[in-house]
């Protein structure tokens, strides 16, 4: 009896050429199937790089900034009214051995800030009067824009130094000008860039301890107390800090970390990446569904050439295979045009924005391999139901 001679393997390089075959076969419809898989690999690499930048931007931020600084406040009395810090609770902080500078800020109430006298009194635009010691600056590594901030000797006279928003209220650009203030005219000493860890004083106008307390009847208790301490220390201060201020109430004094706020923008930033992510998926999905339908008709169409293939000696893993290479081929290469979009999105967005450009290697990664992974389950039940052809059925379907 002479043996039936063995079908040839194919190799993985005919398997390409054959799965390329299929999809340039039909340019038009492996071009729409591929889009929808593209438009889902992009939204996801796109939100994975913005995020990721955006984190990046953050976090550079952060450590610019320094995570060293914390507030110390006045919270509330066992029965329930507003406390008040002693007067002289910054030289009590200064006292912790790990701090390395200290300085309170008292605000105001009821002194308008006006730009001349003949503006209405209530007019105020929201600028808040504070009283500040003069290593404020140095404790919140704020930067002056114009002008210059206040000393010991420049504190006893009517000078006020404005935040970058109090500023733009008053529409004050350089040192010099003046602003009525409490019933009377300040000079401006200088104006400040933004403040990001303590954005209260963006829309203040600061002028010094003493000049506060002789013109505008200010009682010398202050309402906040900024610290910087080492590093390594800042829990230890922050335990040690209610005591210290008010060693006859520490439980009126309140004790915060203002970088905690933008710690907690990273971890809303991450929940929201999430959200968008799973939208990305969705289209994902609809993508495979365009392909899966698409390798349906495909199989349909070709029902000839699968039952020739047959009738010459092809093995049905040969045909499933054949037919689960094209889904992938065209599930791939719309993947792949979805990260090349993707990224040109997320660096153009960080770009335009000012930040840094954070391309995150799992979101490239990512991308690919769903889009294969898609490729797969949207080719498997076409490809399946391919190879299960008789030669004689899918013969006489022409």
């Amino acid at each position: 009896m002479t043996d039936l001679p063995r079908p040839a393997r194919t190799s993985v390089a005919d398997l390409v050429r054959e799965g390329l075959g299929g999809v340039t076969g039909r340019p038009a419809r492996a071009v729409l199937s591929a889009l929808g898989i593209a438009i889902g690999v992009a939204a996801m690499v796109a939100v994975l790089g913005i995020s990721a930048s955006s984190q990046a931007e953050l976090q550079a931020r952060l450590d610019a900034l320094g995570t060293n600084l914390l507030r110390v406040g006045a919270g509330n009395t066992s029965l329930g009214k507003p406390a008040k810090l002693p007067e002289n609770a910054s030289a009590m902080v200064t006292r912790i051995e790990s701090v390395h500078r200290a300085a309170a800020a008292g605000t105001i109430e009821r002194v308008p800030v006006l730009r001349n006298d003949e503006v209405d009194p209530l007019a105020t635009g929201g600028i808040t009067v504070e009283a500040v010691e003069p290593d404020l600056l140095g404790t919140l590594e704020a930067v002056v824009r114009t002008g210059s901030w206040l000393n010991d000797a420049t504190s006893r006279y009517p000078v006020v130094v404005l935040g970058s928003e109090a500023a733009k209220r008053l529409a004050v650009d350089t040192a010099g000008d003046q602003v009525y203030l409490g019933g009377r005219w300040f000079t401006v000493l200088g104006v400040l860039e933004p403040v990001p860890l303590a954005a209260e004083f963006d829309r203040s106008a600061m002028v010094g301890w003493a000049a506060a307390r002789r013109h505008l009847g200010f009682d010398g208790h202050p309402t906040t107390v900024y610290e910087r301490s080492d590093p390594s220390r800042v829990d230890d201060v922050r335990a040690l800090l209610p005591a210290t201020v008010n060693p006859e109430h520490p439980e009126e004094v309140a004790v915060s970390r203002p970088s905690d706020a933008l710690a907690a923008q990273l971890q809303a930033k991450a929940t929201f990446t999430t959200l968008l992510l799973g939208l990305g998926a969705v289209a994902l999905l609809a993508g495979g569904v365009g392909v899966a339908n698409t390798m349906v008709i495909s199989v349909l169409e070709r029902r000839s050439e699968i039952g020739l293939r047959r009738a010459l000696g092809a093995r049905r893993s040969q045909v499933r295979a054949q037919f689960l290479t094209e889904a992938v081929l065209m599930s791939g290469l719309g993947g792949m045009a979805g990260v090349l979009l993707g990224l040109v999105a997320s660096i153009g967005y960080a770009v335009s924005n000012g930040w840094l450009v954070a391309l995150p290697a799992e979101a490239i990664a990512g991308g690919v391999a769903s889009s294969v992974l898609v490729g797969v389950l949207a080719g498997w039940v076409p490809a399946g139901r391919a190879a299960a052809l008789a030669p004689t059925v899918a013969l006489a379907a022409t």
